[in-house]
């Protein structure tokens, strides 16, 4: 299994709509995506510094925007499911489909995961990839990415949150930031585990 974060980023770029169909053509079964929050958590963190209101509501309303973007993904690609209960994912993989996880806040808390602007869904998706046993995990971004960057390089560079690479290696957690132009090194990848 593969959880395949799209960064918010990509939805500027019409190379979220091949990623996506890159998914259902060759990921089902084995493919679950983590929706960045896009424009839609931009918009919290806007609204939080004008009325000042606590990180514990911008945390609920970042993981809404999520929700947003796992709806929006589904409205390009309606061969997507969306599953917001981790339980329900492997069930769903062993159909054959290609699940988007939509985060809901009561799992999340229930889990521990802090309420804070350092874990967005580059953390997220490294908490579902080891509560789902993942064997990889991809961050997909629109930023450059140099090649021998590793994730705490990458923290440092703004690229991923501040709480990724730390949560990945306390989880041990394995995890790659691909550029959004890696499309065929991805689709190598998923060739390669069909076989």
């Amino acid at each position: 299994m593969i959880v395949l974060k799209l960064g918010g980023s990509l939805l500027a770029k019409p190379v979220l709509q091949q990623w996506l169909l890159l998914a259902i053509e060759q990921g089902k079964g084995q493919l679950v995506i983590v929706p960045g929050g896009g424009v839609f958590a931009e918009q919290v963190r806007v609204t939080q510094k004008q009325w000042q209101y606590q990180d514990r509501i911008a945390h609920q309303m970042a993981i809404l925007a999520m929700q947003q973007m796992a709806l929006l993904f589904q409205g390009l690609c309606t061969e997507l499911v969306l599953i917001n209960n981790t339980d329900l994912i492997a069930e769903n993989l062993q159909q054959h489909k290609v699940v988007v996880w939509s985060p809901d806040i009561t799992e999340l808390d229930a889990l521990g995961i802090a309420s804070i602007w350092d874990v967005t869904s580059d953390t997220l998706a490294v908490f579902l990839a080891k509560q789902l046993k993942a064997e990889n995990t991809f961050l997909i971004k629109s930023a450059k990415i140099p090649t021998s960057a590793n994730l705490q390089e990458l923290t440092v560079a703004g690229i991923v949150d501040k709480a990724c690479a730390a949560t990945a290696e306390k989880l041990n957690v394995k995890v790659q930031c691909l550029q959004n132009n890696q499309l065929s090194f991805f689709e190598s990848i998923l060739g390669t585990r069909i076989q």
